[in-house]
């Protein structure tokens, strides 16, 4: 028995052939590649997920503010203020008016099977006279819910809509939407300054309703509102034309969702209001001819 010559053949290690180890390696990349595109093309077919639509709590124009957990809804005992008839002598002095249904008992209706349309934040010299002239064409009154600091600018536009036979509303001095959080006697300070710049320009002019900007009341508000003789006037159908959306969707809009006794919300003033002036030019000879349309009462005797 032959015990020389190469050990090495008779050992436990097997000696690789260099092509095999090259094969096995393309094969485990060729894996690997086929791998790592098949997880990105099935990630790629996996809807990413939605974003939160979230909202601020900032408020832009008459945006309604974000739900409050504390708010009273209607047939709390919250929900109304004392009722006390005060200076203006508001549409419903002694008690709370028809359709006082909204937030702390505001109204949200006419109170009759009549459709309101109530423009805020005027006057101003661009869009109000344009709001105007189309009422007036469409023999059409409503309701204007003017803001302090413009009445005083713009006491021209304050005369003409009362020459025109519409309704006036108080909606604050400057539009604070925070109002409402202050104390009663900051709250009445600024709507007496209001009704005072409002008859600066018409003397002794009814002002039968008070809006809160944004729609943010409060019990504080509504009852000092009230103690003014002045009823707190929400709303039922709110195209958003604050957002400037166009005059085809607010039109849109306000026709879609206006029934017996609503009361639209608009806007003449606080931005670019030509599309809500544009809107008017289908919105009223819509709803006149399904409604009658006309301004809230003033109180006046």
């Amino acid at each position: 028995m032959d015990h020389g010559g190469n050990g090495s053949a008779r050992t436990g290690t097997t000696i690789r052939d260099p092509s095999a180890v090259r094969a096995v390696g393309i094969v485990v990349l060729v894996v690997t590649a086929l791998l790592g595109t098949a997880y990105a093309l099935g990630r790629s077919l996996v809807p990413d997920r939605p974003t939160a639509n979230v909202t601020t709590g900032q408020h832009y124009a008459d945006q309604p503010p974000t739900e409050d957990p504390d708010r009273p809804t209607p047939g709390d005992d919250r929900s109304t203020g004392p009722a006390v008839a005060g200076q203006d002598g508001g549409a419903s002095p002694s008690g709370t008016p028809t359709g006082a249904d909204g937030p702390y008992g505001t109204q949200t209706t006419s109170g009759t099977s009549q459709v309101a349309l109530t423009f805020d934040d005027g006057p101003d010299p661009q869009y109000t006279p344009q709001v105007l002239a189309l009422l007036r064409e469409h023999h059409v009154r409503a309701t204007f819910c003017v803001v302090g600091e413009n009445a005083q600018s713009h006491p021209d536009l304050i005369r003409a809509i009362v020459a025109d036979g519409h309704t006036l509303c108080n909606h604050s001095w400057n539009h604070d939407v925070t109002l409402g959080q202050q104390s009663p006697e900051t709250i009445r300070a600024d709507l007496l300054r209001t009704s005072e710049a409002i008859r600066a320009a018409v003397p002794n002019a009814p002002i039968a309703y008070y809006r809160q900007p944004g729609g943010a009341w409060t019990g504080s508000v509504v009852s000092v509102a009230r103690e003014l003789g002045m009823s707190p006037l929400h709303w039922t159908v709110d195209p958003v034309d604050w957002q400037t959306p166009g005059a085809s969707r607010i039109a849109g809009m306000v026709l879609t969702n206006v029934e017996p006794g609503s009361v639209v919300l608009l806007h003449d003033a606080g931005g670019d209001r030509q599309g809500t002036v544009d809107a008017l030019y289908e919105i009223l000879p819509a709803l006149t001819s399904r409604f009658k349309v006309a301004a809230l009462p003033n109180g006046a005797t």
